[in-house]
């Protein structure tokens, strides 16, 4: 049963790198155009919201030892770059600080400080942490996502969401493991 749980969590790593791959290369051809505030606003946002995943993750690694953390924060740290991307492509300073469990914007702080606190609890309460994120992750993209965004941020959002959504089901499965059943 390990086996199988290693393999599908390399499996979806690789299926994500090469989402994100194929994210930077799109964002690569595009050329920028202006953005509105509320588009160079997402892109901040989005960019602190997939630092908060990755530093959540680290510090649920650092906890528990277990791997799916260190393996999503990976993947995180990923998103990151994509999004880092697009900030230096449409000239957009870049709100993520260095310093881990650091939010510029004050609600992913407090978020932060909640999961974190959460998380410390039990293994299942840091995988639940894990849906939450995830959760919040596909409905934040799902709200940013709008017919007049550019092609490049749309084709990024587009990937991130098919990672946020790999990511949640090795979450709930890692809680069906642990015989935890999320209800729908």
């Amino acid at each position: 049963m390990k086996h199988t749980c290693k393999f599908s969590a390399v499996k979806w790593l690789v299926v994500c790198g090469l989402l994100m791959l194929v994210s930077l290369t799109s964002v690569g051809n595009v050329l920028a155009v202006n953005l509105t505030e509320t588009d160079k606003e997402s892109l901040r946002f989005m960019r602190e919201e997939e630092k908060l995943a990755r530093d959540v993750y680290h510090v649920l690694f650092d906890m528990w030892g277990s791997s799916i953390f260190n393996n999503i924060s990976v993947s995180e740290q990923t998103h990151m770059g994509t999004i880092k991307t697009l900030l230096d492509r449409y000239d957009i300073e870049d709100p993520a600080s260095e310093i881990e469990g650091e939010f510029n914007n004050s609600e992913l702080q407090i978020l932060y400080d909640e999961l974190v606190a959460l998380g410390s609890i039990s293994l299942v309460e840091a995988l639940n942490v894990g849906v939450i994120i995830e959760e919040k992750d596909i409905a934040d993209l799902h709200d940013r996502m709008n017919p007049t965004l550019p092609k490049d941020i749309k084709t990024v959002y587009s990937n991130l969401l098919k990672g946020s959504v790999n990511h949640l089901k090795a979450f709930t499965s890692n809680l069906a493991m642990q015989g935890f059943v999320l209800e729908q």
